[in-house]
């Protein structure tokens, strides 16, 4: 009897579903609000996970612009440091100078099909949890990073791109028509405004 062993993804496979989700995720707009508003679930969803509430993790998090002007920041815990801070901002500045998330370029530089704008980062320990903010219709360049750091790559990477996801998801129900908003069929004409279009009688 052959027992089932499920699959664990490849660091190439992973860098693929990372790249993917660069993709997917595109906001149709995004303004300080939505940086607040954003970071604010992202700090609300660390504190009901089990990392935090069994574990004891702290989180460090933070959303700027891409040119480096802070939107957004804040600690979860009391046991983050100065040397959790560093390490998230060397993964949002790894986004700002690739335009990809920091997991992908981990997972591409270990996997070895790095790209070559990603192959300076060889030297540096780069840590997944920044993920590039960018425009449905500006799709060249990122506007903003958001980005976490709490010690685990993947399980930080994770939970960015669901609460991005999770947001742009709940942007754009926001703006859909709701049916009261929208114009009433027009009713079909009777048989006796048909006729008398027509002259008949």
């Amino acid at each position: 009897m052959r027992l089932y062993r499920p699959h664990t993804p490849s660091d190439a496979e992973l860098a693929a579903l990372a790249l993917a989700d660069e993709s997917t995720y595109r906001f149709p707009s995004f303004s300080t609000n939505d940086a607040i508003t954003l970071g604010l679930s992202l700090r609300k969803r660390f504190r009901a996970s089990s990392r935090h509430q069994k574990h004891g993790r702290c989180l460090v998090l933070a959303i700027q612009t891409a040119a480096g002007a802070p939107l957004f920041a804040c600690a979860v815990g009391d046991g983050t440091s100065g040397e959790d801070w560093a390490v998230l901002e060397g993964a949002i500045a790894v986004v700002r100078r690739t335009g990809h998330s920091s997991f992908y370029v981990e997972k591409g530089l270990i996997a070895g099909r790095a790209m070559r704008e990603v192959e300076k980062e060889k030297e540096k320990r780069i840590y997944g949890g920044a993920f590039p903010i960018y425009l449905e219709n500006a799709p060249c360049c990122p506007i903003a990073v958001v980005g976490c750091y709490s010690g685990s790559s993947d399980e930080d990477h994770r939970m960015v791109v669901t609460t991005v996801r999770d947001y742009i998801r709940k942007m754009h129900e926001d703006t859909a028509p709701a049916l009261s908003d929208m114009p009433a069929s027009p009713r079909p004409p009777r048989d006796s405004q048909v006729r008398r279009l027509w002259g008949c009688r």
